[in-house]
């Protein structure tokens, strides 16, 4: 399996929970954006965060 896509670093500090406005875990080997707030994992796909509650997926608390 390929490396996920980096992240730029500068984007992942601005970066907030769009559900809580909390912050973020950036799980590289997952590809995701974690709200541990929110119980939430945003998708990153070619680089890019999906931040669309939609597109979350429910992590286990």
């Amino acid at each position: 399996m390929a490396d996920p896509a980096p992240i730029d670093p500068r984007l992942l500090e601005i970066l907030v929970c769009p559900l809580t406005k909390g912050p973020l875990i950036y799980d590289r080997e997952a590809g995701e954006l974690i709200s541990t707030k929110a119980g939430l994992a945003f998708p990153i796909r070619d680089g890019i965060p999906i931040m669309l509650v939609d597109e979350a997926r429910q992590i286990d608390p």
